[in-house]
């Protein structure tokens, strides 16, 4: 628990360690670490949060944050990625699956764990960043989910750590450079009860991705399983495009329209990490406040558990040194080790997004074992395989052929 102080005018004021803004997987995470190693940490999170997710979980993920089976509503063997035309290229998972997790259940059995690591737990709208005469930061926030609770509470810390989503208001406050402008794809899904029969246009254990420009213009749109229930979903930059009717227009394609649906979410998913992710001085941000959601495939929440546990170690080492400076350890870590990955995968989305023609030849080239393997090895292990050194070479060599338009996309 943190220390009760007093402020000039003799109010009473709790004192942390950290308080986290954000109670998703990354600042769930961050609450843990923190709290295990010791410090006092109040893990601040807003009730009725929305946030739209396939809900992969990748084995890495699983081993490393020591997940649950019961958290896991399905597994995924294998994946469908439809072209323009509708060409559909099946890619099985070799003596593996991808867990699919139900993000209400998922998120709230995060914040269970970091209560019983020791954090305290409260729940909020972040309303401000102040600081008291000392300079202390001193979080300003209105509590709930009590109807008509109206008064805003405020909490002292001596260090805060920004978990609050995409275009982060704390990060915005504390005066991070670029986190009130990074740029985000719009995503959307609906949450429907899973057909009872399955066949080509359902299996209960893949997931299928729609390349097809008229059902996003610059991303993707997918039907990944969670056992009872589906998530059905879009994503797209494109503010003029109808995320909710393209939604609708491939629940009609796929037969689920007929689906009863559970719930709707909507919310901007980040694509680009922030040049800098620390005031230097005691906020640091973490997970989609830090902007790092893989381009292309939109997965984060790996890299939003990981991003938490780099930002809590960063923390617990600047609150033991009493150097700010360390905060910075935090992106750099992360980018030494998945920067290169992030790289690729924008890369990669702006070349084969951009239309239905080059589209078309992305899906062709999933065809290809090389592709498949190395694709499946790097998403479920975050790393790039170097195991097989001769696949690479023959992976760009026919990149190139695709890229020179000399491959037939048909």
């Amino acid at each position: 628990m943190g220390q009760t102080i007093r402020t000039p005018e003799e109010r009473p004021l709790e004192t942390y360690d950290a308080i986290v803004v954000g109670g998703g997987p990354c600042g769930a995470t961050a609450a843990s670490e923190l709290a295990r190693a010791g410090r006092s940490v109040l893990l601040l999170d807003r009730a009725g949060r929305i946030k739209p997710c396939g809900g992969a979980v990748p084995p890495r993920l699983i081993r490393d944050f020591q997940i649950p089976n019961h958290l896991l509503k399905a597994r995924i063997t294998k994946a469908r990625m439809i072209s323009p035309t509708d060409k559909a290229v099946d890619m099985p998972i070799e003596g593996g699956y991808v867990g699919m997790v139900d993000r209400c259940e998922f998120d709230e059995w995060l914040r269970e764990r970091a209560a019983r690591d020791g954090a305290v737990r409260k729940t909020g709208s972040f309303e401000r960043l102040e600081r008291d005469a000392e300079g202390t930061a001193v979080i300003c926030y209105r509590p709930g989910p009590a109807p008509g609770a109206k008064e805003e509470h405020r909490v002292r810390a001596r260090m805060v750590i920004a978990a609050d989503g995409a275009r982060s208001q704390v990060a915005k406050q504390a005066g991070i450079p670029g986190a009130e402008s990074v740029p985000c794809v719009f995503a959307y899904h609906e949450i429907v009860q899973s057909p009872r029969s399955q066949g080509e246009a359902f299996e209960a254990d893949r997931c299928d991705v729609y390349y097809q420009g008229k059902l996003s213009p610059d991303f993707y749109a997918w039907v990944f399983p969670h056992g009872e229930s589906t998530s059905v979903g879009v994503g797209s930059a494109n503010k003029g495009f109808s995320l909710r009717g393209a939604v609708g227009a491939l629940r009609g394609a796929t037969g689920m329209d007929a689906s009863a649906t559970i719930r709707r979410e909507g919310a901007p998913i980040p694509l680009k990490p922030l040049k800098r992710w620390d005031n230097g001085r005691d906020v640091l941000t973490a997970g989609d406040a830090a902007g790092i959601v893989a381009p292309a495939s939109g997965e984060g929440i790996y890299y939003a558990m990981l991003g938490g546990q780099l930002a809590a170690e960063a923390v617990d080492k600047a609150l033991a040194t009493a150097n700010p400076k360390v905060l910075a350890s935090a992106r750099k870590r992360f980018m030494r080790e998945h920067g290169r990955v992030f790289w690729v995968l924008g890369m990669m989305q702006k070349f084969w997004y951009c239309s239905d023609r080059r589209r078309e030849r992305f899906v062709k080239i999933c065809e290809d074992p090389d592709v498949q393997y190395l694709t499946w090895q790097a998403y479920m292990e975050k790393k790039l395989v170097r195991a097989r050194p001769m696949a690479h070479v023959r992976i760009f060599l026919k990149d190139m052929a695709h890229l020179l338009r000399v491959a037939s996309p048909s």
